[in-house]
């Protein structure tokens, strides 16, 4: 089973040209790591540009998002196999729940358990969720077992840093990814990041990128430029010293960039 890379290639509101800029670049800069999820109305087209790409489907690590219209009784598995069709391949490696189920209308339970389902038959190699809080994160332990959770995707990045879900998933052992690590390219000019930056010789971004990813999280930025495509996998080679590191922590203002209407109550 392929372990997800560290740095892939986010979706989020990526369609027509400006997500074949995206896909097919990164892809041949050395991506191989693809987010995308069902709300985003880019499947097919991922599924095209990764057939056209030429790279084999098993030397991609793909991701989707299961939307919180889809967890009723018997929808979940349905709704994987349409997205299954729309992205031209037979499993997943990586399903998510994409927010838990607005003011619990569904009980959790009733979705959870046809995702482990979906992954039993075969449909996805791992499961997880995304945007959940600690307490809900407990609650699908208990609904389905230590282990059982593989991944939570959440926002995080230096102004945004999320403790205490982050200590919580590793002391579960549950691997987490940083959406909108950017944030949405307010840490771009963020003075101590630029600071850092200027140290090593790379970007504002770059650093980011890089103090997320020494924490071992994976990161999936967003862009449709092949110069910061490349940039953002350079961040790959940047080491910050521990100073560094810490100076970085020192930046949490709490500036979440998503926070819908229907969003949990945040730690």
């Amino acid at each position: 089973m392929m372990k997800m890379p560290n740095l892939g290639l986010g979706t989020f509101r990526l369609t027509g040209h400006p997500l074949r800029d995206s896909l097919l670049q990164g892809l041949e800069l050395g991506y191989r790591h693809i987010d995308t999820a069902q709300i985003y109305a880019n499947e097919a087209e991922v599924g095209q540009l990764m057939s056209e790409s030429g790279v084999p489907r098993q030397d991609i690590y793909l991701t989707t998002k299961v939307w919180t219209s889809e967890f009723g009784p018997g929808k979940v598995i349905p709704s994987l196999e349409v997205s299954l069709e729309k992205l031209g391949t037979d499993y997943l490696d990586l399903t998510l729940i994409h927010w838990p189920s607005p003011k619990d209308e569904v009980p959790m339970a009733v979705y959870l358990e046809q995702l482990a389902e979906a992954k039993a038959q075969g449909l996805t190699r791992e499961i997880g969720v995304s945007n959940f809080t600690v307490a809900q994160l407990k609650e699908t332990i208990d609904i389905l077992g230590p282990g059982a959770i593989a991944h939570q995707q959440v926002e995080i990045h230096p102004l945004l840093q999320n403790r205490k879900v982050v200590e919580f998933c590793k002391a579960q052992g549950i691997a987490v990814t940083a959406y909108m690590p950017l944030a949405y390219g307010k840490v771009l000019t963020e003075p101590l990041l630029m600071e850092i930056g200027k140290r090593h010789g790379v970007s504002a971004a770059q650093v980011s990128l890089a103090w997320l990813l020494a924490q071992n999280m994976a990161v999936i930025p967003s862009s449709t430029k092949r110069e910061n495509l490349a940039a953002n996998l350079a961040a790959l080679d940047i080491t910050l010293s521990s100073e560094e590191m810490a100076a970085i922590a020192t930046l949490e203002r709490g500036e979440r960039c998503a926070n819908p209407d229907f969003a949990p109550d945040w730690d």
